[in-house]
């Protein structure tokens, strides 16, 4: 648990129909997270406070840096410092693009010109049977929707999470997209939890970037309540992904490998 709040109630001034009002509302938190692997500054986040080790490592399995969880030797997380230090048993690439990258809370990270296509390149078609009724896929839509507790009290995070065919295993909001994705990432990878059959809930917008992080997680289904890009829809057929956007009420669109949802 973090001992920073994820927000605090803050006096405003309300204006409605013509009436100025002073009263207090919640207002979301974020504060700065270096990461050093392997004592070498890797990047810098802005995030939500909390579930700091489980962002740190679902930011390292979905750069590709580590792979099962023998590889994290160490984790040291000095909170008051906004520093999470992780020692692995693999070697840091040493690249002008990777290292020392900022990351901001609106996306989660920034990326040089077409990193994330060399990412694409890299990475093999999702290969899973594993199927989700169209029922199924409502009703952990609108259970992550229910779940929201930091997003309906503020309006001021994203939420991700992991289903499995019975239930949402996990949840997770930030103010960063990337972030709550890769909270709910590095809390499945630290608990042993298997990827390769789950669906991915997001309540934003699916970007090529998004997709990108399932793929390494080889998640097999992205559901979100908004709607994929272009791009995202171009990557999740190459690589085998069914993504299904729109999710809201009774409906949803499926953009991908529809095979998956029955």
């Amino acid at each position: 648990m973090s001992s920073l709040e994820i927000y605090k109630q803050r006096e405003i001034i309300s204006y409605d129909r013509g009436v100025f009002t002073t009263k207090e509302e919640p207002v979301v938190q974020e504060t700065p997270l270096t990461i050093f692997l392997n004592q070498i500054e890797l990047a810098t986040m802005v995030c939500s406070p909390g579930a700091y080790q489980e962002l740190g490592v679902g930011f390292l399995l979905t750069e590709g840096l580590v792979q099962v969880p023998s590889d994290i030797i160490s984790m040291s997380l000095r909170e008051e410092e906004g520093l999470l230090q992780i020692e692995t048993s693999r070697p840091i690439p040493q690249t002008g693009t990777f290292l020392r990258r900022h990351i901001a809370s609106c996306c989660g990270k920034s990326r040089a010109g077409l990193y994330f296509i060399n990412d694409a390149r890299q990475l093999k078609p999702i290969e899973s049977d594993s199927r989700f009724s169209a029922g199924h896929l409502l009703q952990i839509i609108n259970g992550l929707e229910d779940r929201s507790g930091t997003f309906r009290l503020t309006g001021g995070v994203h939420s991700a999470a992991l289903a499995d065919q019975d239930r949402i295993l996990c949840i997770f909001e930030d103010i960063g997209r990337h972030n709550a994705v890769d909270k709910v990432l590095g809390y499945a990878f630290l608990n042993e939890i298997g990827t390769d059959d789950k669906c991915l809930l997001l309540s934003g917008r699916v970007a090529s970037e998004i997709l990108i992080k399932a793929a390494r997680a080889s998640i097999p289904v992205v559901l979100s309540r908004s709607a994929p890009t272009g791009l995202t829809v171009d990557l999740a057929d190459d690589l085998n992904i069914t993504v299904v956007g729109f999710a809201r009420g009774e409906r949803f669109n499926i953009y991908s490998h529809p095979e998956r949802v029955v």
